[in-house]
């Protein structure tokens, strides 16, 4: 596997920020209009530029630090911004928004340790990725669930399956990262 570049325009950097950009939008299509069905659109898409920007990223060769940054951040920022809008329409209890919040300081905590390493954040684990699909799944799922009827429930099962899924491997994966960073030695 090759480093990655310095670069900053790349596709799958465009795609991140994009990702990014309607962060702002979904938390307004599920929150004012309650437009849910544009809200979960818009999150599906999220869902697939997600996983499209590092597909473009390995394949093309565009890896870059600035993608190692934007890929997660974007990604937290959905969690968030669903999270929020869900607890907010009362589709989800606020005690998972607290759960997945409390492993997010966790990680923001090994940040002073991080720098003395020499690293601005640790590589994507594939405990990692896979608590972040089930989540990306589960979260669209969830607010499916809420237009009722045999779909809406089925929808609601399937979220809440993802959902805690995906909540247990976030944890399982944000402990791996501690104890990653603690058996890394201090930058020379």
């Amino acid at each position: 596997m090759t480093e990655p570049s310095e670069r900053v325009i790349t596709l799958p950097n465009a795609l991140s920020f994009a990702r990014i950009l309607g962060v702002p939008v979904f938390l307004w299509l599920i929150l004012v209009p309650q437009a849910d069905l544009w809200a979960l659109a818009l999150l599906v898409l999220a869902g697939i530029t997600d996983w499209l920007d590092g597909a473009i990223a390995r394949a093309t060769g565009q890896t870059s630090k600035l993608g190692a940054m934007l890929d997660p951040l974007a990604d937290r920022l959905y969690i968030a911004a669903t999270l929020l809008g869900l607890a907010v329409r009362s589709i989800i209890p606020w005690w998972l928004v607290g759960l997945l919040a409390l492993r997010e300081l966790m990680l923001l905590a090994l940040v002073p340790l991080l720098r003395r390493r020499g690293l601005l954040a640790l590589p994507v684990t594939v405990t990692g990725k896979a608590a972040t699909f089930c989540l990306m799944w589960g979260f669209p799922f969830l607010l499916l669930g809420s237009v009722g009827g045999s779909v809406g429930t089925a929808a609601m099962a399937c979220g809440w399956a993802f959902a805690l899924w995906g909540t247990g491997l976030y944890w399982w994966a944000g402990i791996g990262y501690v104890v990653t960073t603690l058996r890394m030695p201090a930058k020379a």
